[in-house]
């Protein structure tokens, strides 16, 4: 832990990626934790960081988790606070991604960013497809990654398939992969350690040349 942010990768590594948790798990969540070693071992530099209300609950507070955009300040705030060496992605894990999307323009005209990485993104509420999150992303100008399972609750490939997204956004499927990116291996063929080395290796390539 190195101050508000745990890191992982090489300190001098060219891309340095942040990280915001989901709305019910912290940044160290047995999800993150695996997210964060897999791009580490791509040679990323991961930096993760909690919101205020989830830093919370570490002394005690059950606050429920706010609306994602009234957190966009906090994400701001960070990124102001990040020392980052290199090209800077910014994301998340479901609405940690969701809340760096909200801010993700601001600051990539500014040259502060280099891109947005989203590791399942909610596109709407599990079992509410109607209530889509997916307004800003028809006109997003930032080079974006989603990696989204096939089967991911929040948003399913079948569903995202008939969304208006920016030509910006880049979609890697990961066959049978659940919120986690998690699939039924017996069904799938695949382990999670597979979709996670793929995902990680995937964002390694993209964040490259994010807008190539």
């Amino acid at each position: 832990m190195r101050g508000k942010f745990l890191v992982d990768g090489p300190p001098e590594a060219p891309v340095t990626v942040l990280l915001a948790h989901g709305a019910g798990a912290p940044m160290d969540s047995a999800s993150m934790n695996a997210a964060a070693a897999a791009l580490a071992h791509e040679g990323l530099r991961v930096a993760r960081f909690e919101f205020a209300y989830m830093a919370a609950r570490r002394d005690g507070s059950r606050k429920p988790p706010p609306k994602a955009e009234t957190l966009v300040p906090e994400y701001r705030a960070t990124v102001a606070a990040l020392s980052a060496p290199g090209r800077l992605v910014i994301g998340g894990k479901s609405m940690g991604g969701r809340v760096a999307s909200l801010v993700a323009d601001e600051l990539f005209a500014a040259g502060r960013i280099a891109g947005l990485l989203c590791l399942g993104y909610p596109f709407h509420p599990p079992e509410k497809p109607a209530q889509l999150r997916t307004a800003h992303l028809a006109t997003l100008r930032t080079p974006t990654l989603v990696c989204q399972g096939t089967r991911d609750p929040f948003g399913t490939r079948e569903e995202v398939a008939g969304y208006a997204l920016s030509d910006a956004i880049r979609v890697l499927w990961l066959e049978d992969g659940d919120h986690d990116l998690k699939p039924r291996q017996r069904m799938s063929g695949f382990s999670a350690a597979d979709h996670l080395a793929s995902m990680a290796a995937a964002v390694r390539r993209w964040a490259e040349a994010p807008g190539g």
